[in-house]
């Protein structure tokens, strides 16, 4: 199978992808109007429409702002200029933490302190928007519960636990430092590599994560360390400015976009993306940059590995290196 953007899939690669007849709200339909294929990733967060020249992205949400985009093939070319990171899971282990938290919100929306996630969730309350997350919670366990309720009691639970991580008690263990982190981004700096830190996460709750990992590390202050800090921007609450991040957030290309734009870089085969997560790969992809994967995220289970640039998932950050810098 060829995949324009992608290329050509082998056996185990095209199970990475679920044929379909038809796209989401039957905006394309398979054989017609130059329709030659429509796929979704195992995962179904995401659609390829497929014709003789081009691919066609169908991001769909629920939070009800899906968009299409154009999935172009990367040109990557060794030594980077700029490597573009990810946050949870790629430079700091917290994903956990934040499923706890949305397990919390929806203990309170189905009004039972001891419920749990199922695993067939797991996939869903990870790695996309707070909103994307809770959207997904409504649906299936708390029909009819206001989005916007659910959002209030997601941050009033944050704000409570992330003051307690700061003063130091909060949940034990909640953010780890990825292995190999220090090294990897010492070795990138040395190399003259600049480093940008984008995440779907807003800033109430990514800058915790990353000071606290920085400060287990001994390396000061990220906002003297990166190139470019870029978050899915601030809520929006009474008294507070926001943004459109929790709605254009990963897997649309954006966060990355600008980060690329902040750091200075505009040869696109120059950047490279650090991800392991399916939102974050296809919005590295959709930027127009490649994307290297890292395990322990949903990569695999979501069929997002023929979007990676080598199409695996890595075992540690400094076994990117050699990929990286080309040597």
């Amino acid at each position: 199978m060829f995949i324009n953007g992608i290329g050509t899939l082998s056996s185990d690669e095209e199970k990475s992808l679920i044929p379909l007849n038809e796209s989401e709200d039957e905006l394309f339909i398979s054989g017609k109007d130059g329709v030659s294929g429509i796929y979704s990733t195992l995962d179904k967060k995401l659609q390829l429409v497929e014709f003789s020249d081009k691919t066609l992205t169908y991001v769909k949400s629920s939070a009800g702002h899906p968009a299409i985009y154009e999935l172009k093939k990367p040109q990557f070319t060794a030594p980077a200029e700029a490597v573009l990171m990810d946050l949870d899971g790629t430079s700091v282990h917290s994903e956990s933490f934040w499923i706890w938290i949305i397990e919390q919100v929806t203990a309170f929306m189905v009004g039972d302190k001891s419920f749990t996630f199922e695993a067939e969730d797991l996939p869903h309350v990870s790695g996309y928007s707070v909103s994307e997350h809770l959207s997904y919670c409504i649906k299936k366990y708390a029909p009819g519960f206001p989005l916007k309720a659910a959002v209030d009691k997601y941050f009033e639970i944050t704000e409570y636990e992330m003051e307690g991580i700061m003063q130091g008690r909060g949940k034990p263990g909640a953010f780890t430092p990825a292995p190999d982190l220090k090294e990897f981004l010492y070795t990138l700096k040395k190399n003259g590599v600049k480093i940008g830190l984008v995440t779907s996460g807003l800033y109430q709750k990514a800058w915790p994560e990353i000071l606290n990992a920085f400060q287990t590390l001994g390396m000061g202050d990220p906002k003297d360390f990166y190139d470019a800090i870029i978050t899915a921007g601030n809520a929006i609450r009474k008294g507070q400015a926001g943004t459109l991040g929790e709605i254009e957030a990963k897997p649309h290309p954006w966060l990355y976009a600008e980060t690329a734009m902040a750091l200075g870089v505009s040869d696109k085969s120059r950047i490279v993306g650090i991800e392991d997560s399916a939102a974050g790969v296809m919005s590295i992809r959709l930027a127009g940059f490649a994307a290297l994967g890292v395990a322990g995220g949903n990569l695999a289970p979501s069929g997002m590995l023929p979007f990676l640039y080598d199409r695996r998932e890595n075992e540690s950050l400094m076994s990117l290196i050699p990929l990286i810098l080309g040597k």
